[in-house]
């Protein structure tokens, strides 16, 4: 079985919920990027031991939040020596906004993985886009290149949608298949 890790900051919770669901998916180890943009020793040993990394961050002014640049400015050690070359990469997002420039982050999230010569993989899910789609569906925000999700400026974690929830759920599932058929 591959050794997978979620790596994610999350500001308000909203996206630790998903960070978490993600996990449920792929049987990950979640590591939280602390409110100052830190990770521990031991958190940065279980990355490198990692035959996959899955990023998440939350949307803010169209990228990532400061903690979590902080956390990717910081991983130039590894980088410098390419030991994430060859493992699975996968990202994560979510914002107030159904669009809020999230394929910005993903982006990011992508270029960031590409530097340390990852393998990136998509979420592999077909958009909910039809006239008989509803916000509860799975991949309703219709991404393709990382699970996206959408939460409300004024609503808790609690109040995620479950299609957003499934939909990273699914995705995390669908990264452990990948990275499977890369550790045999």
């Amino acid at each position: 079985m591959s050794k997978i890790a979620v790596v994610f900051h999350s500001g308000y919770g909203h996206t630790k919920r998903m960070a978490e669901s993600v996990a449920a998916g792929a049987g990950a180890e979640l590591i939280a990027i602390d409110a100052e943009g830190n990770l521990t020793e031991a958190q940065w040993t279980t990355l490198a031991a990692a035959d996959a990394i899955i990023f998440g961050s939350p949307t803010y002014m169209g990228s990532v939040s400061w903690q979590f640049k902080k956390f990717a400015d910081a991983s130039s050690k590894p980088w410098f020596s390419q030991a994430w070359k060859n493992k699975i990469a996968a990202g994560f997002t979510n914002s107030a906004t159904m669009n809020g420039d999230k394929l910005s982050t993903l982006h990011y999230l992508f270029t960031l993985s590409q530097q340390h010569s990852m393998i990136w993989v998509g979420t592999g899910l077909m958009p909910s886009n039809a006239k008989a789609a509803t916000r509860n569906d799975v991949n309703y925000v219709g991404s393709f290149s990382g699970a996206m999700a959408q939460s409300p400026s004024d609503s808790s974690p609690d109040e995620m949608l479950p299609g957003d929830l499934e939909t990273a759920k699914q995705f995390g599932a669908r990264v452990a298949e990948v990275a499977s058929k890369f550790t045999r």
